[in-house]
């Protein structure tokens, strides 16, 4: 769930509710000044808070999930949010020329798995080889890589393990490109599915259009 979206819904609807609460206590109850905005502020409040638990209870049904579900992909969620940052930070501080399509790479990748699991978090479930283990390698690596390259002086051991590391991150940016895959995997078989329903479809207006047609064919 968008949480600046659920913010301004919310927000929206509360501040008309205090306002109107606000001039009718006052004005037609004839509520002192102070005791109207503080029922005022409390319907808000209430309208607010009443809001988040429909739009969150709402959300939820739409993707099947229990709250403690919920709970405990939004924490793992958080946590992926920490390390792809670190991760941009090291990707984006590397000056090597050569590499710099393969780190926009892993970006975009790390970034699309991490937007499509806030939007729809049951692909969370699709992609926890990638949360608990495949992400922590990639930050590893590209931290290490980063510290490495940073170095005025570059021994030969130090440029070796620059080579094994992009190597490393080579293979790794395909594992991520399966992850990805994995997490998009129903939806591809939901589309061949549809394709061919569309098909037989399409066969079966034409053999009812063409009839003759189709039995000489045959």
């Amino acid at each position: 769930m968008n949480p600046i979206l659920s913010f301004f819904i919310r927000s929206f609807a509360a501040v008309p509710v205090a306002m109107f609460t606000g001039l009718v206590s006052f004005l037609f109850f004839h509520v002192n000044f102070l005791p109207s905005v503080g029922l005022a502020l409390a319907s808000g409040g209430i309208t607010y808070l009443v809001l988040g638990v429909v739009m969150t209870s709402l959300f939820l049904k739409k993707h099947q999930l229990s709250r403690k579900e919920y709970r405990y992909i939004k924490k793992n969620l958080a946590e992926a949010k920490k390390k792809i940052s670190r991760l941009n930070k090291s990707l984006f501080s590397i000056r090597d020329l050569s590499s710099v399509k393969q780190r926009i790479d892993i970006l975009r990748i790390v970034k699309k798995i991490q937007k499509m699991a806030q939007k729809e978090p049951k692909r969370f479930y699709q992609a926890e080889q990638f949360y608990f283990s495949h992400l922590d390698s990639v930050v590893e690596l590209t931290e290490k890589y980063s510290f490495l390259a940073s170095q005025p002086k570059k021994s030969l051991e130090i440029n070796q393990s620059l080579i094994e590391t992009r190597q490393t991150l080579n293979e790794l940016t395909k594992v991520l490109e399966e992850d990805l895959y994995h997490v998009v995997s129903d939806d591809v078989d939901h589309l061949n599915f549809e394709i061919d329903v569309a098909k037989h479809s399409i066969k079966k207006q034409k053999e009812l259009k063409f009839p003759e047609e189709n039995r000489w064919l045959k």
